[in-house]
């Protein structure tokens, strides 16, 4: 199963929806190089690259909403650190445990469900905000 981009996660900032997608595209990345038999180094490569672009992703959200002073910063913020600290630790049961198939589908939807409902609610939250207060990504 993979992770479907649609218009409900539309945050109305295509900078912050591109790199959504390109979340999206790298989670299903991951599910396809198992599927397909690509080994586990390309594995843990779109992992490793996932891990770097949603880094730099919550940076940038970080940034905007710092400087717009959005009033839930530490809470989002948090979120986004808890996160890191999930995916450092699948990552680490993937090195340890090799990609199984149960591995695989686990990572896959502990991410996958955490970005559907941290934009859905967090993003979109926080991207209204910004938006009221004239703001931009």
């Amino acid at each position: 199963m993979g992770y479907i981009w649609n218009p409900n996660l539309e945050t109305g900032y295509e900078k912050v929806d591109e790199q959504h997608k390109q979340l999206f595209t790298a989670l299903n990345d991951i599910a396809d190089a198992f599927q397909e038999g690509r080994g586990s180094e390309e594995i843990f490569s779109t992992l490793e690259f996932l891990a770097g672009y949603t880094a730099m992703h919550f940076s940038a959200e970080e940034e905007v909403m710092q400087k717009y002073e959005y009033p839930n910063y530490t809470v989002h913020k948090q979120s986004h650190d808890n996160f890191k600290i999930t995916v450092a630790e699948l990552f680490k049961r993937l090195r340890d445990e090799g990609s199984s198939e149960d591995l695989i589908v686990n990572v896959t939807a502990t991410i996958g469900d955490w970005l559907i409902s941290h934009i859905r609610v967090d993003d979109i939250k926080m991207t209204s905000f910004i938006e009221q207060h004239g703001g931009t990504f």
